[in-house]
């Protein structure tokens, strides 16, 4: 993926993107390559809800704030509920802060070895911050493989909007991703990411069948409509 996909967002739409998100809450503007990256992942997957969210879900989309960067290892990290967050990790907090962060170090390792990382963390994250504004029926019990699902679709959507664009290699990288950030066993408990297979597969799966693909069976598809249009 590229930041040479802001240049295909109007000026409007970008204006609108970080009018609605908030912006940036918390570190400093773009700065690099890497953080032009992280932009373009935030307006792109900020626009592909504002634009399809009603078609899939009632009431209003409302993005999650974007905290975005932190260092995980200084005295004033950023607190969910009251808990600092942790070092080299990527967070959504579902209290009533509801916000996404990502700390620095675990962004600029992962860059280095592709920039489709950032967009990958970017987009589980807001995964995460979906689920929360679903009712308890759309949600699955694996519920990072479900947010792996919904990053998927939401990276899909983005690059058929045109919003974000896949580069030559950024599949791979973003599988390469997923299996460096999986467990070592299959998913069995809350927390779990899910083995490397589950991961990817999970991925592909939102990439495939958007977003309706990543709720449950019983309720996906034709079911969807009728429950969550009640």
């Amino acid at each position: 993926m590229t930041h040479r996909a802001r240049t295909r967002v109007c000026a409007v739409l970008a204006t609108a993107v970080l009018a609605v998100s908030g912006g940036y809450a918390y570190g400093a503007p773009a700065r690099d390559a890497m953080d032009q990256d992280i932009e373009t992942a935030v307006q792109g997957v900020d626009a592909y809800w504002n634009a399809h969210w009603s078609e899939f879900f009632t009431e209003t989309y409302v993005p999650p704030t974007v905290l975005g960067e932190y260092d995980g290892a200084s005295a004033d990290v950023p607190t969910c509920d009251g808990e600092p967050l942790e070092d080299d990790n990527a967070f959504y907090c579902k209290t009533a802060e509801d916000y996404i962060a990502w700390d620095t170090d675990l962004m600029r390792s992962g860059y280095r070895n592709g920039d489709a990382f950032v967009y990958l963390v970017v987009a589980h994250e807001w995964g995460h911050a979906i689920q929360n504004r679903l009712e308890a029926e759309l949600r699955t019990i694996d519920g990072e493989l479900q947010a792996d699902c919904l990053a998927g679709a939401e990276l899909d959507g983005a690059a058929r909007d045109g919003t974000v664009v896949f580069d030559e290699g950024d599949v791979d990288e973003v599988r390469m991703a997923l299996v460096r950030g999986a467990d070592t066993t299959p998913w069995t408990k809350e927390g779990d990411h899910g083995s490397a297979e589950e991961r990817v597969d999970a991925f592909g799966l939102g990439q495939e069948l958007g977003v309706e693909g990543c709720l449950p069976e019983e309720v996906s598809t034709e079911g969807a409509a009728a429950v969550l249009d009640r």
